[in-house]
């Protein structure tokens, strides 16, 4: 409690250009700062650069002050009364990024990160949505940037402000012993220090607001499982306004003294196995962490079957020792099938972490580096401190009560209030069941529960199984409206490259329901068959996330009518077929 006999009450307030604010954050990289000899902690290849903590606090500082002589005198004097004040960031993962969020945060305010691949009409959305006093741009996204002031100026908030963010880069070079930590009270790791928006996948996003206290302490016991070392170097090449290029990748990484390299854009396959090998070959360039989300996994084992695994023999060793070099390899977003899991466990000679968790609470549930007694399929264990529990025992739907949890959702109190039951649980809506201490998620209540003829029916196993067998490359099993059964299940495949052909070969036509049905006689029983099929070319359609919506995919392949659409196969029972006979 702050009482007038403070000291902070009675001393002029403690702050210049070359102070950081006092908070656990900071402190914590200005005496990483310290450490000799200076090492890279940011390693951005788009760009070309590398940084270390000195530098990186330098860019910070500078960029700051740009903020504080471009913002009215009294927006300032609210973010140092502890007003909620939030600023938008539109940069790819990379230096610049790394250096706006800092920048903000050292401001008092927090960061609201946007995806630069939004269109103008999305982005207005969540600017709109957070009341983002202004944007920090990096220079490739400026023109997106520039359009969206225009339109934002136009329409709701005539002070709104586009700012570049690389002009006040590498500006300044203040000595380590001129930087210092405030001597004002500590700033309240209560309030907002992140906007992240929900991916939309049950609805709208929604902005859930991030504690100052995620970027350290919940960023520190991430760093604490996974064992981070300072010298441990984090292949960073997901979203970073989602939460687990967030909080996963970026901050643990950060507050450890590792480094992070950053390669920001679409992803490519080619250029990642080359990084692996390289990695392997060159001890200066060696990677110890590597987080991807199923997809990446997907395509790079891919390319090693089609191509790679192909080359001499020699070559192959090098690859294979580009994917052995990691101490961890992680995966999140959703869990990865185990037919691709099963794949890297082999070529990397350890499984690779899977864990689960959400936007609003962090990751809760997770595989420990080292643990071989995590079951196939289990996404791990409990995370020390997280009250957790599933609704009916032993399964049910997940409820949370966890630390770093979020504080709200930006402008719906409905909302925030309707995400927890009576005893402050937060309602996850996916539901898991557990054995022993290892935890199996089920799917999602809303569309991975398929009700069919009585039966209750896990999509994800049905997906499991589909998996495993040779030509599946991908699969997504929804529920599908029946009057008879409530729900059939439908099941949307893409295929194996050269497995069964190409649509335009009439090798394609093997695959068909009853070919489907057979293969999973023996893995599945009857009433969990897929009785719709959809094959389709090429890879289903993903988020930025790499995320599959099935929400919005199941009424796109199986539609009302599906059953007058000629590349819907239906199944029949031997029974009906005799009985039209």
């Amino acid at each position: 409690m702050y009482t007038m006999d403070d000291r902070t009450k009675f001393v002029p307030s403690h702050f210049d250009r070359n102070t950081l604010p006092c908070t656990p954050l900071f402190s914590r990289l200005l005496r990483l700062a310290s450490r000799l000899p200076p090492k890279p902690v940011i390693r951005d290849v788009r760009a070309n650069l590398e940084r270390d903590n000195l530098q990186l606090l330098n860019d910070v500082l500078s960029l700051r002050e740009t903020l504080y002589q471009i913002l009215p005198v009294e927006k300032v004097k609210a973010i140092h009364a502890g007003q909620d004040t939030y600023i938008a960031v539109l940069a790819p993962g990379g230096y610049c990024y790394v250096v706006a969020v800092l920048a903000i945060l050292a401001l008092g305010a927090a960061a609201v990160p946007l995806t630069t691949a939004l269109p103008v009409e999305e982005a207005v959305y969540f600017i709109k949505r957070s009341g983002s006093l202004m944007m920090l741009t990096c220079d490739k996204n400026l023109d997106l940037g520039k359009r969206l002031q225009q339109s934002i100026r136009s329409s709701f908030d005539h002070e709104f402000c586009c700012i570049p963010i690389e002009p006040s880069l590498g500006s300044e070079d203040v000595p380590l012993d001129q930087i210092v930590i405030s001597s004002n009270r500590y700033l309240d790791e209560n309030d907002p220090g992140l906007v992240i928006f929900t991916s939309g996948t049950t609805g709208p996003p929604k902005g859930a607001v991030m504690r100052r206290a995620y970027t350290f302490d919940g960023a520190l016991s991430v760093a604490d499982i996974f064992g981070l070392k300072e010298d441990d170097v984090m292949l960073h090449v997901l979203p970073v306004h989602h939460a687990t290029g967030v909080g996963i990748t970026l901050f643990p990484f950060l507050i450890t003294g590792c480094c992070i390299e950053f390669r920001s854009g679409g992803f490519d396959e080619t250029w990642m196995w080359e990084r692996w090998r390289e990695g392997a070959k060159d001890p200066s360039k060696r990677i110890t962490f590597f987080s991807g989300v199923p997809t990446i996994y997907m395509r790079m084992r891919r390319l090693f079957q089609q191509k790679l695994s192909k080359l001499p023999r020699s070559i192959v060793e090098e690859y294979l020792a580009g994917a052995r070099q990691f101490r961890t390899a992680i995966c999140g977003s959703s869990a990865l099938p185990y037919p691709i899991s099963d794949f890297w466990t082999q070529v990397m000679g350890k499984k690779i972490l899977q864990r689960y968790g959400a936007t609003e609470f962090g990751a809760v549930i997770k595989a420990h580096p080292g643990d071989e007694n995590v079951p196939d399929g289990s996404v791990g264990e409990k995370v020390a401190g997280i009250d957790l529990k599933l609704s009916e025992g032993d399964e049910g739907e997940i409820l949370v009560k966890s630390p770093y949890m979020f504080a709200k959702y930006l402008g719906d109190a409905e909302a925030t209030k309707n995400a927890h039951d009576e005893q402050g649980y937060f309602k996850t809506g996916d539901i898991a069941r557990r054995c022993g201490k290892y935890y199996f998620i089920v799917g999602r209540a809303s569309i991975d529960i398929i009700k069919s003829g009585g039966y209750k029916i896990s999509a994800l196993d049905i997906e499991r199984e589909i998996l495993a067998l040779p030509y599946a490359l991908e699969v997504i099993v929804v529920g599908v409206p029946d009057d008879e059964y409530g729900q059939k299940v439908g099941a949307i495949l893409t295929l194996q490259h050269d497995s069964l052909g190409s649509v335009n070969d009439p090798a394609w036509s093997k695959m068909t329901i009853d070919k489907l049905r057979s293969d999973l006689k023996e893995r599945l029983a009857g009433y969990k068959m897929p009785t719709l099929l959809r094959v389709v070319e090429g890879e289903l359609p993903k988020t930025p996330s790499g995320k599959v919506v099935k929400k919005v995919l199941g009424p796109k392949y199986f539609p009302s009518d599906y059953y007058s659409q000629k590349e819907v196969q239906i199944w029949q029972p031997i029974s009906s077929i005799k009985a039209k006979l």
